[in-house]
């Protein structure tokens, strides 16, 4: 974890917020409240939903998502479902809402978990943080940017070896390309056990029988 410190603590700065996703995470820039684990301390306060999260990462992002839903409106099962909960927008004729979500919600959330963990994972957090307003705090900045770092240069790397023959480069992408699923699947272990954690303090902070506001 120590490579993290390499990476700048430093709220996100307009360049980071720009573009449809960067966008996503701008209302959450400002605020003062946080999450009551950070993505560094998930490992130690919920191992077990970490380990869970690392090893199923799709099917717990299903889980994830009827528990957050079901938490900000008890009893709704799957009618508040669209694609990424509408966090990213569409593009061409992918569009929230216009999917098919209100008949086939849970085959929809399926291949949304499949397809795109990343997003359903960062969609399920932004569902919460957007309710709660809760702000990033320093680890969860670092960790972003520490993983989208390792996937772009994945990227890169890969591209170059595509259009080398130098010998070796092959080799060194692959072991990119491999430590980048890695960090991939720790940051979206945390942030589901972050979101985890979340909801079941509110709900056992909340009063047993009342309904929480939306």
């Amino acid at each position: 974890m120590a490579c993290l410190f390499c990476f700048s603590k430093d709220p996100l700065s307009q360049d980071d917020l720009k573009g449809k996703y960067g966008a996503s995470y701008a209302p959450f820039a400002n605020y003062d409240n946080k999450y009551d684990i950070t993505m560094c301390q998930a490992p130690c306060k919920e191992p077990c939903c970490c380990l869970a999260s690392a090893a199923c990462l799709c099917p717990a992002q299903i889980y994830m998502r009827h528990k957050v839903l079901n938490h900000l409106e008890p009893g709704s099962g799957w009618s508040n479902y669209t694609c990424c909960q509408s966090q990213f927008g569409g593009c061409c004729c992918i569009q929230p809402g216009q999917m098919g979500e209100k008949t086939c919600p849970l085959p929809c959330m399926c291949l949304e978990a499949f397809c795109c963990p990343g997003l359903a994972v960062s969609a399920s957090s932004g569902v919460v943080r957007d309710h709660y307003q809760l702000g990033m705090d320093e680890d969860d900045v670092r960790l972003i940017r520490c993983s989208n770092c390792l996937f772009y240069f994945s990227f890169i790397l890969s591209c170059i070896a595509m259009c080398t023959d130098c010998e070796g480069d092959d080799a060194f992408a692959q072991v990119v390309d491999c430590i980048s699923d890695v960090v991939f699947c720790s940051v979206a272990a945390c942030m589901t056990a972050q979101v985890n954690r979340e909801v079941n303090l509110r709900e056992a902070s909340a009063p047993q029988g009342q309904a929480m506001e939306r």
